[in-house]
């Protein structure tokens, strides 16, 4: 019986279950890059560099050691200046407590000067002002007075601020609370004309020839600066006095300003108020002069 020779199967051989994945089975099979495992290879076989985490921290080091010489140069300069600074500063302080005190000293002989002046002259006008000497005295304020009066206390308002644009500004000042030199005029003036016989302020005398002006904010009386609040006090008949000044037109100024603008103010009839003499007397009298042909 023949046989028949063994059939070679010349088919290829059956393919992959993956072979539709070629490209996730090249990424799974090449998982570090090429250049990036020549890379690796010769920096092995070099051995030389450092790390870059080591070359960041010698970095770092080199920063701070640089910091801390410019902040120990700094320490020994400032150690080194500072007692001359000291030794400056008290020089200069020493400075304004001799000029403050001969300042002083200065104002103080002022003040005895202007006193014996002012003693001298009422002395002469007593003497020499014939049957009207206490009038003329009076109304010079050459002698302190005494007697029922009124007493009128006027002050800023409260959170007085330096803004506005109101009524009131004007020349420099603004519309505020706070209390002016033209305010106290026309306080001092309303009293005069109520019938106050002799007027104060702030315990200054004030006669025919007193000033109130201003500087900047603050209220001078005879060229003398006054601190609120301002108190001033009028010789008269108390009740009198003080009705009379309520109702006049400056009575009615000062509540205008109580009442839109917030100045404190108060006005009280006083059993007696005592005055000083005025600081300074100035005298003058006129003479009918001859009439010319």
């Amino acid at each position: 019986m023949s046989q028949q020779p063994p059939v070679r199967s010349t088919s290829s051989p059956p393919p992959r279950p993956d072979a539709s994945m070629s490209l996730l089975t090249n990424v799974m099979d090449h998982s570090l890059d090429d250049g990036y495992a020549e890379a690796a290879a010769r920096r092995g076989e070099g051995g030389k560099g450092l790390p870059s985490t080591l070359r960041a921290k010698l970095g770092l080091a080199a920063a701070l050691l640089l910091a801390a010489v410019v902040v120990t140069l700094g320490a020994a300069q400032a150690r080194i200046s500072a007692p001359t600074l000291a030794k400056e500063r008290e020089q200069l302080i020493a400075r304004i407590e001799a000029e403050t005190s001969a300042a002083d000293t200065l104002q103080k002989n002022v003040d005895t000067l202007r006193d014996a002046v002012g003693t001298k002259q009422r002395d002469v006008l007593q003497k020499h002002g014939g049957d009207k000497a206490e009038l003329v005295s009076l109304l010079a304020g050459a002698t302190p007075v005494q007697g029922p009066g009124v007493k009128v206390v006027v002050d800023d308002a409260k959170q007085t601020k330096t803004g506005g644009g109101g009524p009131r500004e004007s020349s420099g000042f603004s519309d505020t609370g706070r209390v002016r030199d033209r305010d106290m005029q026309r306080i001092v003036n309303g009293l005069w004309q109520s019938g106050a016989e002799a007027v104060s302020v702030n315990g200054q005398r004030l006669t025919a020839l007193s000033a109130i002006r201003a500087a900047g904010d603050a209220i001078l009386v005879d060229n003398r600066p006054l601190v609120p609040p301002y108190t001033v006090l009028a010789i008269g008949n108390g009740q009198r006095l003080s009705t009379a000044f309520q109702d006049s037109a400056d009575g009615q100024y000062l509540h205008v300003l109580q009442q839109n603008y917030g100045v404190r103010a108060s006005i009280s009839a006083q059993d007696e108020v005592r005055l000083p003499a005025a600081p300074s007397l100035i005298v003058r009298t006129a003479k009918p002069g001859k009439g010319r042909s």
